[in-house]
């Protein structure tokens, strides 16, 4: 059954609130604060910015995502690499075809630019927090840096243990968060509720007209209401797009509420350190240090969902084969969402110190953030576009160029911010996608000095040398990438190493393009003695090779595999041998028994 449509019930709801919106649902904390930090609080102004900020929310995330992308799917999962799938798989043009797989890559990229930022600016937004605590004085900017970063580092040290356990606890906390969120706006709307009159888009527009270039730049600023978006269609796979959907309803509201309430607080206020934590702060003291407690439970939640949602990133791309091999932890028997991956652990938490150091302060942070999301939201809506023109939807096509439009409007916006701090977006960005160009380059480049034989021609002498009888009793396993084309170590064990077993089998993995899903098939009489399997995995599958084999009835007394040794020239290719050399081979990523594997060296020379 297609999860999208499978459980719709208040359960899945919940659990939708603590996985899919931490991110956009911690952007209050620090969006309008940064915004009237580049322009004055006046009436006019703030009108025109919660104008700006609701058809934001409108547009990028309730039509981009909620509805639009969100109709389209792969066995109910969601995500750039789905979008990109869906529309290769309908491109005939090898260019066309390469120009997609591109944007996919930096789209990709972007995403996990943003998982270092993410972190980094809502831990750091709700620690500045205890500035605010009445009666505890002065706290130092190097003291909030440290307390940051010791949650920082707590929160990475815990991922290898698995967040299955504490993640039930997720929903209730954030739907506590958004409701304090809601009641805290409809408090501060009580003493103007005019300013709701702001849902008007003739605000934004002359907010535009009123303040010219300024009004574009701030533009750049209005984006971090939508940072997270793209999580409702990414996450749709693990919850069904239903329950996501009738979420997003409740959290629009809160934010909304909330964002206006912000705004009056604002115009009746000199301009405070952080208005949300003011307001609160002016409404409820006693309630002060509960709300501090909740928002830093609701931004490491935050944070949670970003760091897994990169765990899966990379393991659609090594299962894609467009990232190097990397030991997979699952952490989870009933999630298979619950991963975890150590080098992309440590990597990240390192890239989050660094930005907290070099930033120190959230409004700092708001500099760099923004770009990548916008950016991954232009290629998601040109994805988009090709596709609805393909299916011939005209509705939803003229809908998607609407987006589009303000998605490229956004992305103008945000490239204001590359020379005072964006550039960190795309520096961050730039090292998995060079990691994605060069791997993929680099196995490439493998393949074509590989000099794999065609089966036929492996045949003819396969036959002799079994026909002679000097097998080796019991069944050995090679490992290939496909079953045409028979790699060298095969080639070298068989015929000129003349170790032959009386069963033989080629067994061949291939990545699926849907992303979930195991099939098997079983090729018993290639020629005597010699048989294949193809096991086809979809992209985001957890599988057991050796547990699948086992269930056609395979017990190997042997399995061979292939290690290369690649002698490279050329610079690039010295760098891919030495990444090669540092990541787990197949039989390491895929877990099987040491104790029955032989590897055979092959030289490659590229």
């Amino acid at each position: 059954m297609d999860k999208s449509h499978s459980h719709t019930g208040f359960g899945s709801i919940v659990k939708a609130m603590g996985l899919v919106f931490g991110d956009i649902g911690t952007s209050p904390i620090y969006t309008l604060t940064v915004i009237l930090l580049l322009t004055a609080p006046t009436h006019d102004n703030i009108m025109g910015i919660l104008s700006l900020i609701f058809w934001t929310l409108i547009i990028l995330v309730t039509l981009e995502y909620a509805i639009l992308a969100m109709s389209l799917s792969s066995k109910g999962e969601g995500g750039t690499i789905v979008l990109k799938e869906i529309l290769t798989s309908k491109i005939k043009s090898g260019r066309k075809i390469a120009f997609v797989t591109f944007l996919g890559f930096i789209g990709v990229s972007l995403l996990m630019g943003d998982g270092v930022i993410t972190p980094a600016i809502s831990i750091l937004s709700a620690v500045e927090g205890l500035e605010l605590i009445p009666g505890i004085g002065h706290i130092s900017e190097n003291t909030i840096i440290i307390i940051t970063i010791a949650i920082t580092i707590l929160l990475f040290t815990v991922q290898s243990k698995g967040t299955d356990k504490v993640a039930s606890s997720f929903g209730p906390i954030m739907i506590i968060w958004f409701l304090a969120l809601f009641i805290s706006g409809i408090v501060s709307l009580s003493s103007y509720p005019g300013i709701i009159f702001a849902m008007s888009p003739h605000y934004a527009v002359e907010f535009f007209i009123n303040n010219g270039w300024s009004g574009f730049f701030v533009l750049s600023e209005v984006i971090l209401c939508a940072t997270g978006g793209e999580a409702i269609y990414a996450d749709m796979g693990h919850l069904g797009s239903e329950p996501i959907r009738k979420a997003w309803y409740f959290v629009f509201f809160a934010l909304i509420i909330n964002y206006f309430g912000q705004g009056v607080f604002a115009l009746s206020h000199a301009q405070p350190t952080n208005i949300l934590f003011s307001m609160i702060k002016s409404q409820a003291e006693f309630l002060y240090i509960p709300f501090l407690i909740l928002t830093l439970l609701a931004t490491i939640i935050a944070s949670q969902a970003m760091i897994s949602a990169i765990f899966s990133l990379v393991y659609q791309g090594i299962r894609t084969h467009i990232m190097p091999l990397m030991k997979i932890k699952y952490t989870s028997e009933d999630l298979k969402s619950q991963i975890y991956i150590n080098a992309v652990n440590w990597g990240m938490l390192a890239a989050v110190i660094l930005m907290i150091l070099v930033f120190r302060k959230s409004s700092n942070l708001a500099a760099a953030y923004g770009f990548a999301v916008t950016a991954t939201m232009a290629i998601s809506g040109l994805f988009m576009i090709f596709i609805f023109s393909m299916l011939r939807n005209k509705l939803k096509l003229f809908l998607v160029s609407i987006v589009f439009i303000v998605n490229v409007a956004f992305v103008a916006a945000v490239t204001t911010k590359i020379p005072h701090g964006g550039y960190w977006s795309i520096i961050i960005a730039s090292i998995p996608l060079f990691t994605i160009w060069l791997w993929t380059y680099g196995n490439n480049a493998m393949r074509k000095s590989f000099r794999s034989l065609p089966i036929d021609t492996f045949l003819t002498s396969y036959e002799q040398i079994y026909e002679l009888g000097n097998n080796i009793k019991g069944t050995a396993v090679f490992f290939a990438r496909d079953l045409d084309m028979v790699p060298p170590y095969i080639v070298h064990t068989i015929i000129r190493g003349n170790i032959i077993y009386e069963h033989n089998i080629i067994v061949s993995v291939v990545t699926m393009d849907k992303p979930f899903g195991i099939q098997k098939l079983f090729i018993p009489d290639i020629a005597e003695g010699l048989s294949g399997v193809e096991i086809q995995i979809g992209y985001m599958q957890l599988a057991n090779v050796h547990k699948i084999i086992k269930e056609l009835d395979v017990d190997p007394k042997v399995i061979f595999y292939g290690v290369d040794d690649i002698h490279a020239k050329r610079f690039l290719m010295k760098l891919f041998a030495v990444i090669k050399r540092a990541t787990p081979n197949f039989v390491q990523f895929y877990e099987l028994p040491y104790n029955k594997l032989h590897g055979v060296v092959t030289r490659l020379e590229i």
